[in-house]
């Protein structure tokens, strides 16, 4: 208990890290995963905008993607972090990489959350002349609004767990306090106090997903 009194300064920091990292993330992965999973709805075959070569293309390299597990991924992306950003360490090197990981998950959910969205009701958008991209917004996006907030809510469970991960290569955040703090200096009561408030973390979250998802629901 001592040891995290001492260290309450660099908690709280490494606390506002996590917020940031995670933050940051979800606002740029999760609108290029959006971006992605439209894109990926619309082309698929009987869809608004059918192209077999857009949709071949974007579904292979997801599926490339997303199942790599993430200490792989984070080292495999140090070469282009350096190249885009200039770093290949540090808390805005790891943005890139969870906002890369994030993408490809949240393309997915976002496809799979749009084509429960009923054909009648796209037919019927369809029959009163609306064209694709209306069909799109007015239609498709507010009627999967509910299963997207709650797919979300998911993903940010998931970049808060990679970000504990990135602690690991000196990423910083609540991870990395954990790993330096408490791990190494054999200080349970450090680890544990990086994991409690993690769960907060996701716990408020969760809350927050699912009010807003049953309110969309309830539209």
């Amino acid at each position: 208990m001592d040891a995290l009194i001492d260290l309450q300064d660099e908690f709280w920091k490494a606390a506002g890290e996590t917020l940031y990292m995670v933050s940051i993330t979800l606002l740029i992965g999760g609108a290029a995963g959006l971006l992605m999973g439209l894109v990926l709805y619309a082309t698929r075959a009987g869809s608004l905008l059918p192209n077999k070569a857009i949709f071949v293309v974007l579904n292979v390299v997801i599926n490339f993607f997303r199942p790599i597990p993430f200490i792989i991924f984070i080292a495999a992306v140090q070469p282009l972090s350096r190249m885009i950003i200039g770093t290949g360490i540090g808390i805005n090197a790891v943005i890139f990489a969870l906002s890369l990981a994030a993408s490809f998950a949240i393309a997915r959910i976002v496809e799979q959350n749009l084509v429960t969205v009923s054909p009648g009701v796209i037919e019927a958008a369809r029959s009163m002349g609306a064209g694709p991209y209306r069909i799109l917004r007015t239609i498709v996006i507010p009627e999967a609004l509910g299963p997207l907030i709650l797919g979300y809510t998911f993903i940010f469970v998931a970049i808060v767990d990679m970000s504990a991960v990135a602690g690991l290569i000196g990423g910083g955040g609540l991870g990395y306090f954990a790993q330096l703090y408490g791990y190494r200096q054999f200080e349970p009561v450090v680890t544990w106090a990086a994991v409690l408030l993690i769960v907060v973390f996701v716990q408020i979250a969760q809350f927050v997903g699912n009010r807003l998802a049953r309110v969309a629901l309830r539209r």
